[in-house]
């Protein structure tokens, strides 16, 4: 069940909006929305996991201009739930341990690599991963005692955190489960479930024709069962009549035998009559 954080009384005013648009074309969106989408499947049995997109965060209380909105965030110990912002003193002091972030014209790769990644060196994220489309550049940062290192090689980078691996598939960021599927944008999710149904109505069919020819075996066996006791009660009708005419031709030699003692008996012979 999805949990609604009720925050904290403060007199000061959070804008719940840097009123900055979400993304500034379309491949931004769908890739901010693939990875948010994609980490909300891969945690989506664990209710202390809550990720976020474009979502203003305040990691001071009392000092709202200190914020910012990571296109993706995660924060691990905290529970899902709608938020009008995410403030870390209503989270448990709990700040998002991972951040994405994708370039476009409007935010650098100058402002991405110093600003935000200043912001969250000194804010507490362990890890923050920054991905140009335009200039297929992936880049990642990880913790080492207070600074956020650069990762030398983030080609086939598995996140500790996550356990998610980064690939650039013909040039394409493609992020992948544990269990080696990757993640699918909505389009693809779409696909997958259009395909799965068609799967399931194949296999339904088939099922259906293999009962049918399951039950044509059985009445076809059935009738060739009916058909031999058929055969076979005739048989024994023929036998029981052969048996009947062979019984009364015994009888018939007995009555005669019978006969012509009694005209013996009588000084009849019965040549004379041809018998």
């Amino acid at each position: 069940m999805i949990q609604q954080i009720t925050p904290t009384t403060d007199d000061i005013f959070y804008p719940e909006s840097d009123g900055k648009p979400m993304a500034d074309n379309t491949l931004q969106f769908e890739l901010i929305t693939t990875i948010k989408y994609g980490l909300e499947v891969h945690f989506k049995d664990e209710p202390n996991v809550f990720v976020a997109g474009d979502l203003l965060w305040y990691p001071i209380q009392g000092q709202p201009k200190i914020n910012q909105a990571p296109d993706v965030m995660v924060v691990i110990g905290r529970p899902k739930g709608h938020r009008r912002s995410y403030k870390t003193w209503v989270e448990d002091n709990l700040n998002p341990q991972v951040t994405f972030e994708i370039a476009s014209e409007t935010n650098t790769i100058k402002e991405l690599e110093e600003k935000k990644l200043k912001f969250y060196q000194t804010h507490g994220v362990e890890e923050y991963y920054l991905y140009d489309p335009d200039r297929t550049k992936l880049k990642g940062w990880l913790r080492s005692g207070k600074k956020l290192e650069p990762i030398p090689q983030m080609r086939g980078w598995v996140s500790p955190l996550l356990g998610i691996t980064f690939e650039l598939v013909a040039s394409q960021l493609v992020l992948y489960y544990p269990n080696g599927e990757p993640f699918a944008s909505y389009l693809e999710i779409s696909e997958q479930r259009d395909m799965a149904q068609q799967q399931a109505e194949l296999e339904r069919l088939a099922k259906e024709q293999e009962r049918q020819r399951a039950e044509q075996a059985q009445e076809a066996l059935e009738q060739t069962e009916q058909a031999l006791e058929l055969e076979r009660l005739e048989k024994q009708q023929a036998s029981q009549r052969a048996e009947q005419a062979q019984q009364a031709l015994e009888l018939e030699r007995t009555r005669m035998k019978a006969l012509l003692e009694q005209l013996k008996a009588k000084g009849i012979n019965p040549e004379d009559f041809n018998l």
